[in-house]
Parts: structure tokens; sequence; C-alpha cells
């Protein structure tokens, strides 16, 4: 079925082949894997690569569209890669746009501002057209005094296909410096062109991925620059062999961290023989990387965007229908950033409206998604038919997978001699991990506080306790942190006699 209409779902309108969906079922696990687990999986049965409305997936209530620029017949017609970053208050947009074709000579840089995510100024350009190739968007970066937009230039001469990243930087968001080059650890020019998904690691770095000369050879990267500009080393990654001296089998990734900590970068898998993503793990802040694997999460040729929600739930977008089939747009979830068993569809086929204009490389579909957090939002961005610039948003708790524990009811304490005897019930709802043990704690009336961590059971016995009058609390704790603390107990008396 392709799209033909529009079902709009609380949309603001501010200012391929599917060969291989047959053998893509619900809860196939994808291809054979080693002993060791992938980086990343997507459980059994949570993706139905034959529905081809919604993925099987259900869709996210609260979801909302938004349209930041439309094009008309006198307006540029094509128009893809859309980036947000929130600076100074105010979200900023950009993205590539042309007369109609993708890459064409004529493409430049653009970017659009809001100050609530609904309205949105005219969009301006940040670069000219360039009379030896051309140049497309590479992203923003800011160090929240200094906003960077990354652009990636694309000499026409160069062969094999590929080329280097410039940066402009501005401190109010409308002036903007002369280009330069983005430098490496020594001072040099990096040769490659920058991925748009530069984001911060828990540590500071930064972090993100460089597709180096000759030709396209993605490499992941990183700098503690906190602006992005400079430092940008190189991490030990070998790529696996597709086209020689001319193109990388991973291409276009994206990266979040796991609960242990490590940080897995997930790539489009251009040269492989099946729709899966390739994934790589890194586990010291990005300085070495190890092979790439086939995971079992569906891919569609096309950049996708993963991270953390700020509670630490991993998040990965994209349309994961295991087809050149750009739509839907779906986002799955995991509290461990490895096993996903959680998503939810964002905008459905249906949802799809109609390409309006031809041109060369347009086809129908949500492409090049990328995202970020601001407010209480995940904004997810991406051009549709890439003719349209646009994101959905949806609210950060409809998303969370980190839960902690609730309330456990109110214990019961007694207390004899010098110690203090406390039974308790677990909680109703025990988050979304599971419970790990709890936390016992008295308070006496003088304000002498006793605390103790009980591994699993509902009772403990409190013992060498100092005389006086006690209330006793308990709180639940699982993987992701301690819950709400109870109601205290009613006042007992611990009276110091040993007999």
């Amino acid at each position: 079925m392709l799209p033909s209409h529009v079902t709009p779902r609380r949309r603001i309108l501010a200012g391929g082949a599917l060969l291989t969906a047959a053998i893509l079922v619900a809860g196939f696990a994808g291809p054979a894997q080693a002993d060791d687990p992938a980086p990343v999986q997507v459980v059994d049965g949570l993706i139905d690569t034959t529905d081809l409305i919604s993925l099987g997936l259900p869709q996210a209530e609260n979801a909302e569209t938004v349209t930041i620029f439309e094009p008309g017949d006198a307006d540029d017609k094509f128009n893809h890669g859309t980036v947000l970053l929130p600076f100074r208050g105010r979200l900023y947009a950009q993205w590539q746009s042309s007369a109609l074709d993708e890459d064409a000579p004529e493409t430049v840089v653009k970017y659009s501002v809001s100050d609530d995510g609904n309205t949105w100024s005219t969009p301006e350009a940040l670069t000219a057209p360039r009379t030896d190739g051309y140049t497309s968007n590479g992203g923003w970066w800011t160090d929240g005094e200094t906003l960077v937009a990354y652009l990636n230039v694309w000499p026409a001469a160069l062969q094999p296909r590929g080329g280097y990243t410039e940066y402009v930087t501005s401190t109010d968001g409308e002036n903007w410096s002369a280009p330069q080059r983005v430098t490496d650890e020594n001072g040099e020019p990096v040769d490659g062109i920058i991925e748009q998904d530069v984001k911060a690691l828990p540590s500071g770095r930064v972090l993100t991925a460089f597709h180096v000369q000759p030709g396209l050879q993605v490499k992941p990267y990183y700098t503690d620059d906190p602006l992005g500009v400079t430092g940008w080393t190189q991490g030990e990654f070998d790529n696996q062999a597709y086209l020689p001296d001319e193109m990388s089998r991973e291409l276009e990734p994206s990266w979040h961290v796991r609960q242990d900590g490590s940080i897995v970068m997930t790539f489009r898998d251009q040269g492989g023989s099946s729709m899966f993503k390739l994934a790589s793990v890194s586990e010291d802040d990005g300085e070495t990387w190890s092979d790439s694997v086939v995971t079992n999460v569906p891919d569609s040729r096309t950049k996708q965007s993963a991270g953390n929600l700020p509670d630490g739930t991993a998040y990965l977008v994209g349309s994961l229908t295991g087809t050149k089939t750009r739509y839907p747009l779906v986002i799955v979830l995991s509290a461990d950033g490895q096993t996903f068993d959680d998503g939810y569809v964002l905008r459905d086929a249906d949802d799809l409206q109609p390409r309006r204009y031809e041109g060369k490389s347009k086809n129908l579909g949500y492409s090049y998604q990328k995202s970020v957090v601001w407010g209480d939002y995940l904004y997810v961005s991406y051009g549709t038919n890439k003719e349209d610039v646009e994101f959905t948003r949806i609210p950060v708790g409809d998303l969370t997978q980190r839960d902690v524990p609730g309330a456990v009811p109110q214990p019961s304490a007694v207390g004899a001699g010098r110690s203090l005897h406390v039974t308790w019930t677990a909680p109703a709802d025990q988050g979304d991990g599971a419970l790990t043990g709890y936390i016992v704690e008295a308070v006496a009336k003088s304000g002498r506080t006793v605390r103790v961590e009980v591994p699993g059971q509902t009772s403990t016995t409190l013992t060498e306790v100092h005389p006086g009058r006690y209330r006793v609390t308990v709180t639940a704790v699982n993987a992701f942190g301690e819950g709400a603390q109870s109601a205290p107990s009613g006042w007992t008396n611990v009276n110091g006699s040993r007999g």
C-alpha cells in the first residue's frame, strides 16, 4: 500500500520495494549471531515487518507533529537532513535545500528558529551556492555560550566522492563567523564529512563520526574541546570492506550509552546482503571500538537516531522496516541499552502526506532522522518525502523505561530491648526493573537515625539500637534507583533492657 492521503495527528503547520518483507515476520530473530549477544537487539515479536502500516507497534498517544517549512511553487522543493538543537532558550532547525534535486550544485544550508517549537521564523541561508561542488548540512553543537553550525563541503573534482567539514559560529544565533575548517588533535584539518549526530558523553567528551577520505570511510571521532571544533581524534575502528577506497560497509551512525557505561554505535549497513543494522561497542569513552557486527534490528538503508533520555533510557528512532521503505517512523526503547523491548509508532504509513514535487532521489518517507531532548519532550526531526521540514515530539515521561519502584505500604515496627523488628510488603509498582532490595530507616524523636540495606526479604531486625522512641520507613530499590519512601510506622519504644 502506498499512502495517498493524510490522516492528521495533531499536526501543526508553522508558517521502496517490499521484496524482503516476507522473511521479516513478527518474532523473526534476525541473522544468526555469534555466542556473544549483539551490542543491541530487539526482543522477538516487538516489530512485525509484515505490518506495512505501523510495524505492529502502538501509536504514541501524545505524539505531535510540527511542520517547520513546507515549500510552495516558488520555493526550493528539495529539503532534507533536518537537525534540531536548543540554544539560549530557543530551538534551532538546520537542513539542506535545493531547487528540485538531491545534492544539486545550488544546494545551500538553511536554518530557522522557534521560541516555542510551534511557530518558526522564515528560513535563512547559512551558505551560498558553490561553483566547485556543493555544501550540505552537518548539524549543530554548542558549549552553552556559542552555537556551532557544521557545514559539509563536497568538492566536485574530488574522486572518489567525499569531502571535508567547515563550521561557522554565533553567540546570538543571528550573526555568524566566516567559515573555518574543523581540526584534529594536531591542529590539522579533518578530511572528512561530519555526521549530524554530535552529542556529549557523560564524561563531557564530545563524540560523533566522520566519513573520511578517500571516499566515505566512517570512523568514530571524539574531542575534549567543549565547542567541538578542534582536537578531533579518530577512534580505533576497523571498517568492514564494501567498495575499496570509495565507501565502507558502515555508514551514517548514531550512538547511545548502555546501563553498564559502554557506548554503542549503530550503523546503516550499506554493503550487507541483509537489511539489519550494524553495531560496535566502546568501553573507553570512544577511544577504541569493537568490530561491527550484524544485529537483529531491521534497517532501511538510511540514517537513524539513537540516544538516551534524561533518566538513562536508551532509544533508537528510524524506519525499522527491513526494506528500503522509509515509513512508518518508529521508536524502540531499552532500560539497559542493549535489549529493546518496548516501542511506539510516531507516524505510520497512513499519516504520510503525498509527495507534491518530483526530483532526483526524492522518495516517500520520513528520512534521515535526528533527535534532541528539549524541556519535557523528545524531538525527532526528519525530512518528509525530502521536501517538508518536520519533527515529531513526544513527552519524555511517556517513553521512560527506568522507573524506580512505587512506595512500600506502611510498615510495622515493634521495639524490644535494644532491637527493632520491622515487617512490610512489597510495593504494588516495582518500576521498570526487578526489586534489588530495600532501605530501612528508623528515626528516633531525638533525631538519631539507624539506616540499613536489606537484600530482598520483607522483614528485618535492627540490633544494638540506642534506647528511644522510633518510627520506621521502608524504601524499595531496583536497578534504576530508590523509590518513594513509605509512610512511617507508628511510634514504638526501644527501652534498652537486655533481660
